[in-house]
């Protein structure tokens, strides 16, 4: 939509009409096509979960994965229900919504997780470690249970096995003091934040933790503390000092399990709302990476919709009605704000034209078409791409958020009001 915007800049240059008035008249039809959309669109019930499924599918079928729109529609829908109060909130956080891929298995086996889910490079496995718990009390810490390192000038030098034996039976006590004071709080879970300098955590402590009977999910990422005192209620602890029963979490059950090419781990029953995990399955790693990326878009459509509870048919048919009464208007207009008007809404058929391109259809056919039913008032027809023709996209359930399309347009004329203030570049290496 931006570059069609410039396109019709350069042909409004060449007629000399200055650069600051194409800018103003941009700007007053992107307002007019606000109030266009406003009138045109349909408000809705967010009690109503089809219309959400709905939305979410429209966005779905563009994509690789549009066979398994019927699983993941639904999936964004409840995902983004559970964490929103729809009645009071008027956004949503999708940091609160946290995503696990996980190898093996379909499409079809991914799965809601109303807690934390942790993939098996994260589990400590020792032979006479725990992998299940009830009633979990958890620590977060950010400190390494491991040896402190020397700084970069000093060195240790041990000369005979005596001095040898002493280090060892040293380290040993230095690492058992701190397992001692972990265990002393009745933590039985203990998440350890990965570390750039060291290891988190050495092979002598995860042995003296398993001793203890504290379960260790190691190589936590920085950007996943937040997300986890947030879920399970506790406090990330920066230094051993503070390791206090206060500033532990807790969950009804942690539990280990075999899926795919591996084990996860599961803790459930946590006090926290307010996030949620989704389990992410599937074949191979493009399909992975492709159905994350899927879900992401689907999650952001249900977020327009709790942010505007309004939509709009698809295939075209908003950009279409908005070049209509866009061009209307401008005939109310005078001078050269009439003509930029005109080519605003002009360089909105791109929309229609290239959805008719991509979905192997003539352009030039279905526009003329499509114009033709918007000039008799048919303002919900659009392009199904389904069967070729021109139909109503209300009745074909396709639809699309309000604040989709509004922001697009708003953002697109933005940015050409933004490069048509550029004077003058300068070419640098």
């Amino acid at each position: 939509m931006c570059g069609s915007l410039l396109n019709v800049c350069k042909s409004l240059l060449d007629k000399n009409i200055h650069c600051q008035k194409i800018s103003e008249s941009f700007f007053e039809a992107s307002v007019k096509s606000e109030e266009i959309l406003r009138n045109m669109s349909i408000p809705i019930d967010l009690n109503d979960k089809n219309i959400l499924i709905q939305n979410a599918i429209t966005s779905l079928n563009s994509k690789v994965v549009s066979h398994n729109s019927s699983l993941l529609a639904p999936i964004a829908v409840d995902v983004i229900l559970k964490i929103t109060d729809i009645n009071k909130d008027r956004n949503v956080d999708l940091n609160n919504i946290r995503i696990v891929k996980k190898l093996g298995g379909t499409i079809e086996d991914t799965e809601i997780v109303d807690g934390l889910i942790f993939t098996s490079n994260k589990i400590s496995k020792r032979a006479h470690g725990i992998k299940n718990l009830s009633e979990a009390k958890i620590g977060l810490i950010q400190f390494c249970l491991s040896l402190p390192k020397t700084d970069m000038d000093n060195t240790v030098v041990v000369k005979d096995y005596n001095s040898m034996d002493k280090l060892l039976r040293e380290e040993r006590l230095i690492i058992g003091k701190m397992i001692k004071k972990i265990a002393s709080t009745g933590c039985n879970l203990l998440l350890i934040q990965k570390s750039i300098l060291r290891d988190a955590v050495n092979d002598l402590a995860l042995d003296f933790l398993a001793k203890a009977k504290i379960m260790v999910i190691k190589d936590i990422e920085r950007e996943d503390i937040e997300f986890i005192s947030k879920t399970c209620n506790c406090v990330p602890i920066a230094s051993l000092d503070y390791f206090t029963p206060d500033k532990l979490g807790y969950a009804e059950s942690v539990v280990t399990e075999s899926i795919g090419y591996g084990e996860i781990v599961k803790i459930t029953g946590v006090e926290s709302k307010n996030t949620i995990s989704v389990l992410l399955r599937a074949s191979n790693n493009l399909m992975l990476d492709e159905a994350e990326r899927s879900l992401h878009d689907a999650l952001c459509v249900v977020r327009s919709l709790i942010k505007e509870k309004a939509i709009l048919p698809g295939g075209a048919a908003p950009e279409m009605e908005l070049s209509q009464k866009l061009y209307q208007w401008a005939n109310t207009l005078k001078g050269s704000k009439q003509i930029c008007v005109k080519a605003f809404s002009d360089a909105l058929e791109l929309i229609p034209y290239t959805l008719a391109e991509n979905a192997g259809l003539s352009p030039l056919h279905i526009v003329t078409e499509l114009r033709n039913k918007h000039a008799e008032g048919h303002k919900y027809y659009g392009i199904n791409i389904r069967t070729g023709t021109i139909s109503n996209m209300i009745d074909e359930n396709v639809i699309q958020p309000l604040l989709v399309t509004s922001t697009a347009i708003k953002l697109a004329t933005e940015t050409v009001m933004m490069i048509l203030k550029i004077d003058d570049t300068v070419i640098c290496r």
